[in-house]
């Protein structure tokens, strides 16, 4: 589990083809710390397991569904990302609960930079629109941020000074892809609601029992 607030940039260093997926060499500073293997790295959003520690880098390795589901496929040598470590239990959670799945991609349709803060609007599928709730919470490209404003399928972050210096933010342009987590809360709701609207018909776990898993 992650909470949305970004602890360094980190930049792609080599990207090398694994049969369908890639494997990533990531260079970073402050997150070695205490980085281990297996650990959990949120990068732009997508949770990835650390499988190799040098000296200043990292390499994580994404599989076919990640690449399919995320921006990864598009990643650059010399791209920056966003990083964060996962959460401590200790830890205040300063943004919201973001798990680091993705749940779909979105494009950047417009940045307005007001006299101090970054207004950004960002376009994504329709069938998503249910999950995004004028003042909730949204993940983009791993950053927890708060909906400000709601058209149809599109919705406006507004950025204070702060996170466009120290986020990759600050590198998107019009048109630009962005990984998008909307709140686990409302999906939670729309199961349980599922289920208990249809407590007596035994049809629809019947079908998530039917469905193939291939």
């Amino acid at each position: 589990m992650f909470t949305g607030l970004i602890e360094e940039i980190g930049t792609i260093k080599s990207i090398k083809n694994i049969g369908g997926g890639k494997r990533f060499t990531i260079s970073a500073e402050k997150i070695f710390d205490d980085l281990k293997i297996d650990d959990s790295v949120s990068i732009n959003g997508a949770c990835q397991t650390v499988v190799a520690i040098n000296s200043n880098t990292f390499d994580v390795e994404a599989v076919e569904e990640t690449l399919m589901k995320t921006t990864l496929a598009k990643f650059k040598i010399g791209k920056n990302v966003n990083l964060e470590r996962a959460a401590k239990i200790s830890d205040r959670l300063g943004g919201h609960i973001v798990q680091g799945h993705i749940d779909t991609t979105g494009f950047i349709k417009s940045i307005e930079k007001q006299l101090t803060g970054i207004l950004i609007w960002v376009e994504f599928p329709i069938k998503y629109a249910k999950y995004a709730v004028e003042h909730g919470s949204i993940t983009l490209d791993g950053i927890s941020l708060t909906i400000a404003r709601l058209r149809n399928n599109m919705l406006m972050v507004s950025i204070i000074p702060h996170t466009w210096k120290m986020t990759a933010l600050r590198e998107l342009q019009n048109g630009s892809e962005i990984n998008i987590e909307f709140d686990i809360v409302g999906k939670y709701i729309e199961n349980f609601m599922k289920f208990n609207n249809n407590e007596n018909d035994s049809s629809i776990l019947k079908n998530y029992i039917d469905q193939p898993f291939f």
